[in-house]
């Protein structure tokens, strides 16, 4: 009880910070002698800021897109002409009087600065709480409040006023701007609709028909784990579907077979991403090949980020090494951590019943069906062979591209890949889960199995039962928005980049920013977006000043790529706000928080595993045919001595 008022009052004091440090606001737009000038809602320190001035006369201004000089406290700054503004950029370092001056106008303020450090705040207070108090709204809510009050108190003049906006723009801001990305909402959607899909096919007992005809195969905990992680490497197309398939299509078999809610949790997680990350043929590659050929563009590389995608795949230690290790726990039967202990409690405490009670969402532990109810099995294979195969077939509609498909000198693997690289991910599960829904309610009605209304209140139950998912994704995305917004990724970039760091161990570096990145601010893919125009540059100009050539220069740049990508989907496995450890949790009916503190060891200990059988010995010239191998043996090693039995 005292260290969680010690806590709390430590955060109170963490949020204090900016009140003590702030003096005076600035305002978005102020005016003096006419001159308009427009500045972001947050200025950052040390982060290049947009600032517009609004021009009433152009007459005088010379044409659109060509440069200007505009004086900013008496030094000349070159600015361009959009529409009726002059835009240029400032970098901000510390409170101080700001001046402009332009066409006999001036404008002067005083401009403070939010200092870069405090970013870090948001995302670390809501991970530490959320670790400590194994609560996760609660702190999603305190690391958004902490955010939008640091932003706030550097805005406002009084801090009653800041306070209060701060509290407020959590919901009229970055909750609504959350709920405004159509990505966002299709994640929604389809989690919802599969939840719909999944209610359908339990009371129809179809799913009760999948269970039985895969009891043959999964007899035991470990046949059931081999099951679960096979499936997951099936699904390779895509993270999503992967996670919310397999999680709900096994989680009544892991049930039965006394297989704990964090395993199936961590196993799910740890193959949905991975996998996605390593197949030719995902929705990872389109906005990977994009990321690339950002950064390719910037150092006027010839190869293709097709080739370079292709060059970087055998270095990507950390997805490959997590696949194996995965098996190797099933194979030895062995765990350790926390983990162990959720295995042991499982197998030897509680009866299936008792661990029903235990399930977050009350919704799903809906699952009992009347004894009249026919359990056919394909019943509920046919829903979901329609969610995998009509994704696979979304893809490929939506990323048709003639061009690719009738080029010769592509391989048909490779015009595969170009087109799930181009399609849209969102409307293909989108599609193929509303089919899904649609196939299972006429095969229930057709088999006079439900009456249409008891189907239809299947279908809003499993609506119901996602609730609790959603809310935490929509706080974990407005919490990305506020890292976003206070640029928390810059923060770290510029912290880790200060040091002198040897092309030889810039992957390694590579990869543990990555981790940082993605950890702080729960996204993959945004940490991509962040890093690739970011250190593929870098690491190029590191390499030739070194006195590298260009196929030593060409290795370290490889594997870095792969770096890049590893490190966040590390990151990604590791952080409580992450959205895909959230659809994980959720599509295994698994406490959050519990899955996150027993998924924690073992994704450091493939993470390092990776650094030391990867990367480090990669960047001195290695073959990945080499230490692929080491790694496995590093792995099972582990697992067989560190591990105990879990029976």
């Amino acid at each position: 009880m005292y260290k969680r008022i010690y806590l709390i009052s430590l955060i109170f004091l963490i949020n204090l910070i900016p009140f003590l440090a702030y003096s005076s606001g600035s305002k978005a737009t102020e005016a003096q002698d006419k001159l308009q000038v427009e500045f972001p809602k947050i200025i950052i320190a040390n982060i290049s800021t947009r600032i517009a001035i609004s021009i009433d006369d152009t007459s005088r201004i010379i044409s659109e897109n060509d440069s200007l000089w505009i004086q900013v406290n008496n030094q000349n700054i070159a600015a361009i002409i959009e529409g009726k503004q002059v835009v240029f950029h400032y970098t901000f370092k510390e409170k101080k009087e700001f001046q402009i001056s332009f066409q006999n106008k001036t404008f002067t303020n005083t401009i403070n600065p939010i200092p870069l450090w405090l970013s870090i705040l948001p995302p670390l207070i809501a991970i530490l709480m959320a670790l400590f108090f194994k609560e996760v709204f609660s702190a999603l809510f305190v690391g958004l409040f902490s955010g939008t009050l640091i932003i706030y108190s550097y805005q406002e003049a009084s801090i009653f006023s800041a306070f209060f906006k701060a509290i407020f723009a959590i919901s009229d801001t970055y909750v609504l701007h959350s709920l405004a990305d159509t990505g966002h909402i299709s994640i929604i959607l389809f989690s919802m609709l599969i939840g719909a899909m999944v209610n359908l096919i339990t009371k129809n007992g179809g799913m009760q028909g999948i269970v039985n005809k895969l009891s043959k195969f999964a007899g035991s905990p470990g046949s059931g784990q081999f099951v679960t992680w096979l499936l997951g490497v099936l699904i390779f197309f895509d993270d999503y579907a992967n996670t919310l398939i397999v999680g709900n299509t096994m989680r009544p078999v892991t049930d039965r077979l006394k297989i704990s809610r964090e395993k199936l949790a961590y196993i799910v997680d740890s193959t949905a991403a991975p996998v996605a990350s390593i197949a030719m043929i995902t929705t990872w590659i389109g906005i990977e090949l994009s990321y690339i050929q950002s950064a390719t563009v910037q150092i006027n590389i010839d190869e293709s980020p097709y080739s370079i995608f292709l060059n970087s795949l055998p270095t990507r230690f950390y997805p490959f090494f997590t696949l194996f290790f995965i098996l190797m726990l099933v194979v030895l039967k062995k765990d350790f951590g926390p983990m162990l202990k959720a295995e042991q409690k499982c197998r030897h405490e509680l009866e299936p019943e008792s661990l029903e009670n235990e399930v977050v969402s009350s919704e799903l532990k809906e699952i009992q069906i009347d004894e009249n109810t026919p359990t056919r099995w394909y019943n509920a294979g046919i829903p979901v062979l329609i969610v995998i195969l009509g994704t696979f077939a979304g893809l490929i509609y939506t990323g048709w591209d003639a061009a690719i498909w009738n080029d010769t000198n592509l391989a048909f693997g490779k015009k595969l890949s170009h087109i799930i690289g181009a399609s849209d991910s969102y409307l293909a599960l989108l599609w193929s889960s509303l089919s899904a829904v649609l196939v299972a309610l006429a095969l229930t009605i057709g088999q006079r199995i439900l009456s249409l209304t008891k189907a239809v209140e299947a279908l809003v139950g499993g609506f119901k039962s996602m609730l609790t998912a959603i809310l935490i994704l929509v706080l974990a995305w407005a919490l990305a928005d506020i890292t976003k917004d206070m640029h928390t990724a810059d923060f770290i970039s510029n912290t880790l980049i200060a040091s002198n760091v040897s092309p030889i161990l810039l992957p390694s570096f590579t990869f543990i920013l990555s981790a940082l990145i993605a950890f702080s601010t729960g996204s993959s893919w945004g940490t991509m977006a962040i890093l690739y125009p970011l250190i593929l540059p870098a690491s190029w100009a590191l390499c030739h000043s070194s006195g590298m050539n260009d196929p030593e220069s060409m290795n370290i740049f490889y594997i870095t790529v792969s770096a890049i990508l590893a490190g966040s989907v590390l990151g990604d496995h590791c952080s409580p706000i992450s959205d895909t450890t959230i659809l994980s949790s959720l599509a295994s009916s698994c406490n959050h928080i519990e899955h996150v503190r027993t998924q924690l060891p073992y994704a450091l200990t493939v993470g390092i595993v990776s650094i030391f059988a990867g990367l480090l010995p990669a960047a001195y010239g290695v073959s990945s045919w080499i230490l692929v191998p080491v790694g496995f043996v590093c792995l099972y090693l582990i697992v067989k001595y560190v591990g105990s039995k879990t029976e």
